[in-house]
């Protein structure tokens, strides 16, 4: 079979394709096409730039990829309840109509008989949707602004659908290939039934469309997206790709039956620069031996494009694949479940009296309104607490903090989301603007005071922020010094603010080297006996953050929290 035969015979339930593909070789993805020219063409390495929409896109020389910067002076859409102000869609009819017919035919010419022409579409509808009003606004405005939100995302939709409309049309390719990331490694970004409140019928409406025409559906998102697995297929995916083994992917093969195939399994974790041959053999091995079995699959990198980024690492990769395709498939132990958040059910609370009366009630009170994010609530019952002649740090401990504890156990838990934190961090806000004037000197008593960055040579910042709200909200002073920060200035930080941690942030394998030069850095300045050092980020894990030297690593946000406190009261 040729590549393309085999990938088509995956589609089908009760395909029996020959071999394993290696990674994309069925796929020739055409990132050239007009529409993708005149939207992306002006990413350049080295470089700052808007894109049509207007987002700010930065493109370091030391970054595999570029990234959207939003902060709230540039931010395309401030306010979402005025939305058609300020958001404009680029017009594709007026600036994308010629250069089709040659791209189509080189496009076939490259394909031939052994590949298919997969149109290749970025940034997807959530992706847009917080490209142009930031992370934190948009996952806020599920819940301040439901309507509005329900507006931009049809306005999003239109576009896309017409963006599809033309890839379709003029380059005829055999499949759309899209991108939408809709969670974290471990999680969701949001709960199952706000995804499905807010995005399952646009993307029913988009991957139906595409499906009509006779196209293939590839839906890339490396993220944890076990809980909407069922919603995938029903909205007309058929290949995941980017599938992360925190996914539990035997698993999935088992409940899917064929029905969707997955593509990916080979995590960032091997794509560094100093992974050695020793290390990435045995795990691509153990993936194959793993995920092959169970059928529907093709092992892939988890990355939405060709390639690793640190190029030795691929011909590994692919030399496994050619190993275990030539070679007998013995029965072996399958890799373990990649450990994860426990999803755990919601439980029931019962609601607190608004009439609440006694100081241990109101506290109460407030820690659950703080949890279920309602900021007039806690605003009005901090001013009845403080009428009451409760202290304003008793308030802060045993009200707002016992709040935000209780929302981060079950954030570690599963039955909270980002969206939830970001709520709870509002109100919190709202509430110290009532309690700082009346605590001792304007200032709240902290438990330690952490400098807290993503690390040279990456400018995510989404679990930074996370942190932050857990550490502020269990009473440490977090100083924030942002994104891209360097070694040196962890370390000049820590001393000159009298830290008693350095957290470092880092989403990618590019930029995680970057930690040992904190560690390094602080050992040279004397300030370890002092200064602990955190970890945490996607690629890190323990095994890390023990070869750097560092202190503490942690998987979420909360239990970081949790971990900077216990190490500051030692």
């Amino acid at each position: 079979m040729t590549p393309k035969e085999i990938f088509l015979e995956l589609l089908k339930p009760d395909g029996q394709p020959e071999r394993q593909l290696k990674q994309y070789e069925a796929l020739h993805l055409v990132l050239t096409d007009p529409i993708n020219a005149y939207l992306r063409g002006n990413r350049v390495k080295g470089s700052v730039s808007k894109d049509r929409w207007g987002t700010t896109i930065l493109f370091p020389e030391d970054a595999p990829g570029a990234t959207p910067h939003i902060t709230a002076t540039d931010k395309v859409c401030p306010d979402v309840t005025h939305w058609r102000d300020y958001v404009h869609a680029p017009d594709l009819l007026a600036n994308c109509s010629e250069g089709w017919e040659a791209c189509a035919e080189q496009a076939r010419q490259i394909a031939g008989d052994q590949k298919l022409v997969a149109g290749f579409m970025g940034t997807g509808i959530f992706e847009q949707t917080h490209f142009l009003m930031g992370f934190e606004d948009t996952l806020t405005g599920f819940y301040e602004h439901p309507d509005e939100m329900h507006e931009l995302i049809e306005y999003i939709t239109e576009y896309r659908l017409q963006y599809v409309k033309l890839l379709i049309e003029n380059l005829r390719p055999d499949a759309i290939f899209s991108h939408d990331d809709w969670g974290a490694k471990e999680a969701l970004f949001m709960k199952p039934d706000m995804w499905r409140a807010f995005y399952k019928e646009p993307y029913r409406r988009f991957y139906g469309y595409i499906r009509d025409q006779g196209v293939i559906t590839i839906h890339h998102a490396d993220s944890y997206l076990v809980p909407i697995i069922e919603d995938m297929k029903e909205v007309g995916i058929q290949v995941w790709q980017g599938v992360l083994p925190e996914n539990d992917i035997p698993a999935l093969q088992k409940q899917l039956k064929g029905s969707l195939v997955l593509m990916g399994g080979i995590g960032a974790a091997i794509d560094r620069p100093d992974s050695t041959e020793e290390e990435i053999r045995p795990y691509v091995r153990r993936a194959l031996q793993s995920y092959c079995p169970g059928g529907h699959y093709i092992p892939c990198i988890t990355y939405g494009i060709m390639g690793t980024v640190f190029k030795h690492v691929d011909p590994f990769i692919d030399d496994e694949i050619d190993k275990y395709n030539a070679g007998l498939h013995m029965p072996v132990n399958p890799l373990p479940p990649v450990p994860r958040r426990r999803i755990a059910q919601q439980e029931a609370k019962a609601e607190t009296s608004q009439d609440a009366e006694g100081s241990d009630e109101l506290l109460t009170a407030m820690a659950d309104a703080l949890c279920r994010g309602q900021k007039k609530k806690v605003a009005r019952l901090c001013e009845e607490a403080l009428a009451a002649g409760i202290e304003p740090q008793v308030i802060l401990t045993q009200g707002l903090m016992s709040g935000m504890d209780r929302l981060g156990e079950d954030f570690s838990a599963g039955r909270a989301f980002v969206p939830e934190m970001l709520m709870a961090a509002r109100c919190m806000n709202a509430a110290m603007e009532l309690l700082k004037p009346r605590l001792a000197g304007g200032d709240v008593r902290s438990a330690g005071r952490v400098c807290l960055g993503t690390v040279r040579g990456d400018l995510h910042d989404i679990g930074k922020n996370l942190v932050k709200i857990m550490m502020e909200g269990a009473g440490l002073e977090v100083v924030d010094l942002g994104v891209d920060v360097a070694p040196e200035d962890f370390v000049r930080t820590a001393i000159e603010r009298e830290c008693g941690i350095i957290a470092c942030s880092s989403l990618l394998t590019t930029a995680m080297s970057e930690m040992r030069s904190v560690v390094r850095l602080a050992n040279e300045a004397g300030i370890r006996d002092r200064v602990k050092i955190m970890v945490g980020g996607a690629p890190i894990s323990q095994s890390f953050c023990d070869e750097i030297g560092a202190d503490a690593y942690t998987d979420d946000a909360a239990a970081a929290a949790r971990i900077a406190v216990s190490l500051l009261s030692a």
